[in-house]
Formats: structure tokens, sequence, C-alpha cells
């Protein structure tokens, strides 16, 4: 493990944890670092003043010594004498005054010390330290460093009469150093003053620890009591987002304060959410990632005829026949994650089998991934059942007008064929028969024609689908019929078109009278444009082929663009008024659509929509 994965885990997890942990950071240390340096700055302090206390006494004994030893040892008449004489006058003229010196500063020995007599010459108090007079220091002796130097020194440590402080000065008279004097101070006693220096430091260090960190103890109990009491309220608001959370003193009540807020702006978003939701007369029902129903509304209960306490946590599936035949959209877009939008289809309902239209997404986190899928159910089942009764009152209205037409178109024939049998009842001429017998006839196939396309509107034979390549077929229609005029054909065909599943025989006949049509409206100069291509929306299911037909004949009149499809409506003498009806029919069974525009004496555009695919299931 790396050393900053190993102090992340080793940190503390809880509030109260991280804060005594930064309690030692900005408490402990800083009084700690504090207390450390007020103790080395003490001792430091406190050998200073020893120092410069035994200095004094040193300059005291400098100014006693006068003009030197030599200039002594002359006063008193031994100058030239032997060391240990020298020695000895020295010391009984100098001892009073270092036992004055030292008996007015407990603890601290001075001396003087002769370079050339190589000598303690007196050592004070006499009374402990008077063996060592005339006694010469070791060669490691740091005096001899003062003698050799000229400057003053201190100097801690083992020397003669143990572990001291010792302050030594140097004795210079006419620019030569002749000894030093010294005044130390033994280190027990030092140290006694600085052990209770560090002790009176070392208390105010833990007292001042103790408190910072029991004022962090009840800080940290605090807060953490104020966050125990926002994170209860909010385990409250899990199930209920009307009970606030008591908001406590100081920044933490702040953030209760704001907790509230946002839960009553959620509460009024749900329930603004729930009101639309019931109030929208479309089904609505959510599924989790699972596929289990997470929530409908009242809309969806009604049309499902189920309640919502029944049915949420259980499968989806459970709302439909079991038949496996039921390709649902709202589980298509759960597993692939592809949206639907309008796809009409007959839902399988438990009770009854609904006719729908439904759209589904996916419903996503705040963070965008997927939690689940959602389908909004339109019933179009009451709606079907009102454009039945619709379309059959239009087919009994049309059958009306089939009849009247058919009457109108039956009679003139009959009467023609009445008029020459009576006429020729009488006639006993043969040339009178031969004369009008091809007429009866004609009139007789008329009816024949008649009744032959009545059939073929009336009982339309389904189509036969099977893949047709438009273009191809377009180029036949048209080659048969541009021998019939001298009226120009112009073709402008997709290269691209695909095929489409399509009655290649019934497209025949529909493109054949479209191109009829045109030929009759348009004079023997005119121009016949052809034109397909593709059309598409978006979604692979919904392309369509387009076909359109223009001439620039005569025209329709506005008034007649209505009757167009009309069975037995022709504006011209010898049609029918079946030839669109069927096209009509046709382009109906193709589930395609077929519309008109026109300008008169400018053109006349018929345009067909035939989707490509007929045979495809309700999926996206």
């Amino acid at each position: 493990m790396r050393p900053l994965d190993w102090i992340s885990h080793s940190l503390p997890r809880t509030l109260r944890g991280k804060l005594l942990l930064v309690s030692l950071a900005v408490v402990v240390l800083p009084i700690s670092l504090t207390g450390y340096l007020l103790e080395r700055e003490g001792r430091q302090a406190l050998v200073r003043e020893k120092s410069e206390k035994l200095f004094g006494l040193t300059r005291l004994l400098d100014l006693h010594l006068g003009p030197g030893f030599d200039p002594l040892l002359s006063e008193m008449g031994i100058a030239g004498s032997d060391r240990e004489t020298a020695i000895r006058a020295l010391s009984g003229r100098l001892t009073p005054f270092t036992d004055m010196v030292a008996g007015a500063n407990p603890g601290v020995g001075v001396g003087y010390y002769s370079r050339a007599l190589d000598a303690i010459v007196t050592y004070g108090p006499s009374r402990d330290y008077s063996a060592t007079v005339g006694t010469s220091i070791p060669p490691e002796h740091p005096g001899w460093h003062v003698l050799e130097s000229g400057k003053q020194a201190v100097e801690s440590g083992r020397q003669v009469r143990g572990f001291i402080l010792n302050a030594m000065l140097p004795i210079v008279r006419d620019g030569r150093v002749i000894g030093y004097i010294w005044a130390n101070e033994l280190s027990d006693d030092v140290e006694r003053q600085a052990a209770a220096m560090d002790r009176a430091v070392l208390t105010v260090c833990l007292a001042g620890i103790l408190l910072g960190l029991a004022l962090t103890q009840v800080l940290a109990r605090g807060v953490g009591r104020d966050i125990r009491h926002i994170i209860d309220g909010l385990l409250r608001m899990r199930s209920d987002l009307a009970e606030p959370i008591e908001p406590p003193a100081g920044e933490v009540g702040a953030i209760a304060v704001e907790v509230n807020a946002m839960a009553r702006a959620l509460l009024d978003a749900r329930s603004l959410t729930e009101n639309i939701l019931h109030s929208i007369a479309d089904g609505v029902i959510a599924v989790d990632r699972t596929g289990q129903v997470a929530a409908l509304n009242p809309a969806a209960e009604t049309m499902l005829g189920i309640t919502a306490a029944a049915v949420i946590g259980r499968p989806y599936e459970s709302l439909f026949k079991p038949d496996g035949q039921f390709a649902s959209p709202l589980l298509d877009t759960l597993k692939t994650g592809r949206q639907h939008v309008g796809v009409t289809l007959d839902f399988p309902g438990t009770r009854q089998t609904l006719h729908l239209t439904v759209s589904s997404s996916v419903l996503r986190d705040s963070h965008g991934g997927a939690i689940g899928a959602v389908v909004v159910l339109k019933d179009l089942t009451e709606q079907q059942r009102l454009r039945t009764q619709i379309m059959r009152a239009d087919r009994l209205a049309a059958l009306g007008e089939l009849v009247a037409g058919l009457a109108h178109e039956v009679r003139n024939p009959l009467t023609s064929i009445r008029g020459f049998m009576q006429f020729l009842e009488s006639s006993d001429d043969v040339a009178e028969w031969q004369r009008y017998a091809p007429l009866i006839v004609r009139q007789v196939d008329s009816l024949n024609r008649l009744v032959t396309e009545l059939l073929e509107f009336g009982r339309p034979r389904p189509p036969a689908f099977q893949p047709v390549q438009l273009n191809d077929l377009i180029r036949e229609v048209s080659l048969l019929a541009g021998r019939k005029s001298n009226a120009r054909i112009a073709l402008n065909l997709a290269p691209d078109l695909p095929l489409v599943e399509a009655d290649g025989e019934a497209l025949k006949q529909v493109i054949l009278n479209l191109i009829i049509n045109a030929i009759q409206a348009t004079s023997e100069t005119g121009e016949i444009t052809i034109v397909t291509a593709m059309a598409e929306d978006g979604r692979e299911a919904a392309r369509e082929a387009v076909v359109m037909v223009t001439d620039d004949g005569e025209g329709i009149a506005p008034e007649n663009l209505d009757k167009v499809f009309d069975p037995f409506f022709s504006t011209k003498p010898q049609g029918t008024g079946l030839g669109l009806a069927m096209a009509h029919r046709i382009v109906d069974a193709h589930h395609g659509t077929i519309a008109i525009v026109s300008v008169p004496q400018s053109y006349t555009r018929v345009t067909l929509r035939i989707p490509f695919v007929h045979s495809r299931t309700v999926e996206a």
C-alpha cells in the first residue's frame, strides 16, 4: 500500500474523530512547539544570566588584582623567589578577597591562575578548594585556550571541581596575558533552576493542551449532535417530505433551513407532477430496470381495469396476456434503450384487447443513468368504434350514390335498347334489322362493361404483396399508354428506389388509369411527367415510395376536386367515373395515400405514397 493510501485509510471517518485530529494539529502541536522553544530560550537565557553574573565576578577579581602578580610579589619583597614561595605569598594575599566574593555568592567558586607560575594561585572558598592551590591545569583544560587567545570564554563540563559552568577572563597586563580569572557555578545548581523552569513551562503547556482538547471535545460533541439531528431528519424525510427538520442554532441550523426549503420545493414539484399525471387522460406506466411496475396513473388504471396497489412491484408482463404474440414497445425500450413514438397496436389486456397508440422512452436519473422506462398509452378503442360507425355510414351513403349512379348509367342503354326493339317490332324489313342490330349490341356491351367495372369495384380481391420494382412497372405502363396519344411522357425515376412490397398488377391498373386520365386531359402536343422518389420521416419503418403524375392539361375545377374519387362521377362524356374510385381503393389496400392538386388551365398533379414494407410487426 502506498504511503498516501495508508494515510487516507488511517484517518478517522467520523466528524468527531476528524475534529480531534484537527485539534491535535492546531492545539497540541503549536503548544508543544511553543513550550519547547520557551524551554530552550529559557535555558539559554538562564545560561546567559549566569554567564553575565560570573563574568561580573571575574571583572571584580581583575580589579582587585591591580597591576598583576609580579608587582604584588615585588610589593611583598619576595620578587624572584622560588615558585612555591611565590604561590604561597600570592595565595595569602588574594585568598581573603576570593573567599569574601565566594561567600557573598553561595555555590560559586572563584580564583586566579598564573601563567608564569603555571599554577592555581587561589581558589575560593578556600575551605573547600585550598587543596587545589599550586596545581596546574591539564593540557586539555579550556583555560589554555583563553591564555592563548586572550579572549574570555564560557565552558560547561567537568573541570577541577566537577561539572560546572565556568566563566574565564584573561588577565591582560601591558598587552600580555599573564593568566586568567575564573568564576564558576556547579551545573547541578543550574540544572535545578532550569528544571524548575521546565516544570513551569510543561505545566502551562499541558494545561493548554488539556483545555484545547476539552474545548474541542465539547465542540465536536455539539456539532456531532447537531449533524445527527439533521441526519435523523433526512431519514424521516425519505418517507415524508412534509416533516421538516427542527433547525439547531448556528451555521448547522442554516443548513437545516436550506434542507427544509429544498424539501418543500421537491414536495411542490412532486405534487405538481402527481397532479399532472392524475389529470391527464392518457395512461402512464413506469417500470424499473428489472421490468417491475413502479408507478401508474389513474387513467392507466381505468384503461386496463386494474389498481395501482395490485400491480406495483409485479412484472410488466402481468398486465397483458402471456401468449407470446405481443411485442411490447416498453420492454423493447427497457432492453435496447430505443425510443418508440406513436406506435399503434392492439394491447392484449387481461380483460379485453385495447386498440392503443403508445410512446415509450428511457427514464434517467440526474446523472443520465438509466433507471427504468415509461410508456404513455392513448386509448383509440372508442375512436376506432366511432370510425367504424362513420365508415359504415359512409358506405351506406356511398351505396346510395352507387345505386343512384348505377340506375342512371343503366337506364340510358336500356332506354335505347327498348326504343330500338319497339321500332323493330313492327318492321319486317331485314335491312332495318341489320341496320339497328349493331347499335343494340353496342348498348348491351356498354351495359356489360359497366357491370364488369362495378363488380371489380364492389368485390376487390385482396392484394398479393410481392417485391416490385416500381420504376420498371412505370416504364412498362407508360410505354403501353404512350401508343394511344402523341402527348410526350417524360420519366424522372429515382435510380436508388428500393423494392416495394405491393401487388404489381393492381398498381399497374392504378398508374395506367392515371396516365390515361392525363392523356385525355392533355392536348396532342402536351407533356406528362412521371417522377418517383423516396420519402422518410426519420424512422426506417415509415419510409414511403412517392409517385407523382403531372400533366399540363385543362385541369380540374375547384368545385370538382372533392368529387373525383366518388363512384360514377366523371366530367368526360364516355367516362363511367369508376377509374379513380378503383385507384383510390387499391391504394388504400396498400396502406398508402393518393392526393390530387390541380390549377385550371395550368396543370394537374396526382401524388401516390406507397409504404415500402407492409408485413412489419409492432416494433421500433
